[in-house]
């Protein structure tokens, strides 16, 4: 008798046969999953870290010289023709800046010689006042310039503080600053005494008696600036006739907006730039006007503004130099700090009312809220939310979200 087979088809089968619809149920599950898996985004991602940061705003300005001087007509008369031009220069008590014919009958009555007088008097009062000034601002000069050889080597050494050498280094600065403003005042009223001089000689001069020709000479050593009456002319008392300055004693004029001017401090550093040589220039705040000023923006926006005074501390280089009103653009330092925890501006962006930066830990961007100090706009302090060493993305893109994988971006 036959023994009946009790296996059922394919139950001998082997046994990976069996698996092979597991597997590829497995395979096709995996591909799945992969292909739905966020893949990680590729950043630019920047460390925290400390090191020294500079606050400071930008603005165009233009150079100016600091002290000029209008030339005007002493005595009413005919001016000859003005020979010089723009850019001649000009030598202290030398330089004929122009002739003047005296009208016949311009102090014929005692009257015009009474004001001639109290003119004169005036002028040597004046000159008094300001040899005073001088004497002042010399003195103190002196004093800061002894305050500055005993702090240096202490500054050398560490034994006083950057804050307090650039507190001592600026009263220097000033101090130099106003001594030259009261050199020049006391060179001014010399002129001044000369010119009223000249005018009561006029007023006591004899009736009928020729008039000489007075010659105005030139009051400081420098150039002329403007020509304001070129051709010969009848003239008043007072009348301009040019103006007069030194080129190489310039300083930068700064208009500031008015909310950026309030974190301005005379003796702030400024780097001047754009000037048209190679490298910046150093300088050095040396007046905040009180009183501002509305200006149009080139897009019709109403703006205040205060102007900013900044002397040259770096002489200009061989070949180069700089005249009136030329344009240049400075950079004032408002803060500085050392070992400042910061981390790229590009790396912050709002929500809300809150600062908030990406950290990528575990391969992953984690969204974390940070309390910002000082902004330089390139890099900020960090007052609290991130750690020294801790890695931030830099200008995240839109895809990015809390959690989401993210890769280093190849440089």
């Amino acid at each position: 008798m036959t023994a009946k087979s009790s296996s059922r088809p394919g139950r001998n089968s082997p046994r990976w046969r069996r698996l092979v619809p597991y597997a590829i149920g497995t395979v096709i599950l995996l591909a799945l999953v992969a292909g739905f898996w966020p893949k990680a985004v590729e950043v630019e991602i920047a460390t925290v870290a400390q090191g020294p940061l500079v606050v400071s705003v930008f603005e165009e300005g233009k150079t100016r010289i600091r002290h000029r001087y209008t030339i005007s007509a002493p005595v009413a008369g005919q001016l000859n023709r003005v020979e010089l031009r723009a850019g001649a220069p000009i030598v202290a008590g030398e330089t004929v800046l122009a002739t003047l014919e005296p009208a016949a009958s311009s102090f014929l009555d005692p009257r015009a010689r009474a004001q001639a007088e109290a003119i004169v008097h005036a002028a040597e009062a004046a000159r008094q006042a300001r040899q005073a000034d001088a004497e002042r601002a010399h003195a103190a000069h002196e004093l800061a310039q002894k305050d500055v050889v005993r702090a240096e080597p202490l500054h050398q050494s560490g034994a006083i503080s950057e804050q307090d050498w650039d507190v001592i280094s600026n009263r220097a600065l000033m101090a130099a600053r106003e001594l030259h403003a009261a050199e020049f005042a006391l060179r001014v009223a010399d002129f001044e005494i000369a010119q009223a001089q000249a005018a009561l000689l006029e007023a006591q001069r004899p009736s009928g008696e020729t008039a000489a020709t007075l010659r105005i000479v030139a009051p400081l050593d420098g150039f002329v600036l403007n020509v304001f009456e070129e051709s010969a002319r009848v003239v008043a008392p007072g009348q301009p006739i040019m103006e007069v300055g030194d080129p190489r004693d310039l300083e930068a004029e700064i208009e500031l907006l008015s909310t950026d001017a309030v974190a301005v401090a005379p003796g702030a550093d400024v780097i001047i730039e754009e000037w048209g040589g190679e490298q910046p220039l150093r300088g050095r705040v040396a007046l905040v006007e009180r009183a501002g000023f509305t200006k149009y923006s080139a897009l019709g926006v109403e703006e205040q503004r205060v102007k900013v005074r900044v002397d040259f501390l770096d002489p200009l280089p061989p070949g180069r130099e700089l005249g009136d009103r030329y344009r240049v653009e400075a950079r004032i330092v408002t803060w500085r700090g050392e070992n400042i925890l910061q981390l790229p501006t590009g790396a912050l962006f709002r929500r809300g009312g809150d600062w908030m930066t990406f950290v990528v830990e575990g391969g992953d961007a984690q969204l974390r809220k940070v309390e910002i100090g000082h902004n330089s706009g390139i890099a900020a302090e960090v007052i609290s939310g991130v750690t020294e060493g801790a890695r931030v993305v830099v200008h995240p893109p839109d895809t990015i979200r809390d959690g989401r994988p993210v890769k280093a971006r190849a440089n």
